[in-house]
């Protein structure tokens, strides 16, 4: 297990974004009530070391990512710096060990499922992960969004929620499935489909690093979709103390309203993440559902 304590010096509290590439979840007007934490004697993280580039172990063994800077961060807002901690555990024994009392707050990626609302709380989601496409740089389009691509053959991950999310909302499409993302990038390099549709953080790195042999690129989106994609990325916390979560949803809300949040955002994720292409379709287009 690892142990950070968050008696560190804080990262400087960063100026607004005046055009941030990372959606807001938050309202900028909303001012959500903040508890009186006076009485808190502890605010402990539990997260896991292999979900980079939210939580990881750096070359010297630190935990590091986004989600451990935004911890950091929310402790800091909170005015818990001193009563903060955060604890690495296995992916699989998170829930548990909240469960547990082992701490009071889990924010590792965990999707929100009926099972586990019946055992704990959720903050309001603070991230969201669409899904986009990736073209061959090799193809010929008439265009830059997804009107351009009508007819085409698109591969995609089979069985995934990408799959079923691409024949609802691109019935002119054609899918073709593949075992997994290994295959399906094999594919886009070898030429055998031009278009791929996946979660756009993996396409992100992917096309943008040395693996992609810079044959493809992101095109059109991002798509929202929480009947595919979920709600996003929030922070389960034990139904012990409700405070906490009252906290943790105005320490989102105040890192969104002035600017840390996408400061964070922008230490770990590549910008095309979200940016839409030049000539793209108006983002009122993009589906959310």
């Amino acid at each position: 297990m690892l142990v950070l304590s968050f008696a560190l010096p804080i990262t400087p509290q960063a100026t607004q974004a005046t055009d941030s590439p990372m959606p807001l979840l938050f309202d900028k007007r909303e001012r959500l009530p903040r508890p009186d934490l006076s009485a808190v004697l502890r605010l402990r993280f539990l997260t896991s070391t292999d979900f980079p580039p939210f939580n990881f172990a750096d070359q010297t063994g630190r935990l590091a990512g986004f989600h451990v800077d935004l911890a950091r961060e929310l402790c800091a807002e909170l005015g818990l710096e001193a009563k903060c901690q955060i604890q690495a555990l296995p992916y699989g024994d998170l829930a548990n060990a909240l469960a547990e009392g082992q701490g009071e707050a889990v924010i590792a990626g965990v999707a929100p499922t009926e099972a586990l609302r019946a055992r704990f709380s959720f903050s309001r989601p603070f991230m969201m992960l669409p899904a986009r496409f990736v073209v061959s740089r090799r193809a010929t389009l008439s265009g830059e969004d997804a009107r351009a691509l009508f007819g085409k053959t698109v591969g995609v991950v089979g069985g995934t929620a990408h799959e079923a999310m691409l024949k609802a909302y691109f019935p002119t499409l054609k899918p073709k499935a593949f075992e997994d993302r290994a295959a399906l990038y094999s594919a886009l390099i070898g030429g055998d489909v031009e278009v791929g549709f996946a979660d756009a953080l993996q396409l992100s790195f992917w096309a943008n690093g040395t693996a992609s042999q810079s044959c493809c690129r992101l095109f059109d989106g991002p798509y929202f979709s929480q009947d595919f994609l979920g709600e996003g990325l929030t922070v389960m916390v034990t139904r012990s103390d409700p405070r906490v979560v009252e906290a943790i949803d105005s320490g989102l809300a105040a890192l969104s309203r002035d600017g840390r949040l996408q400061e964070i955002y922008l230490r770990y994720f590549p910008y095309d993440l979200y940016a839409q292409p030049a000539g793209a379709i108006a983002p009122g287009s993009q589906a959310l559902r």
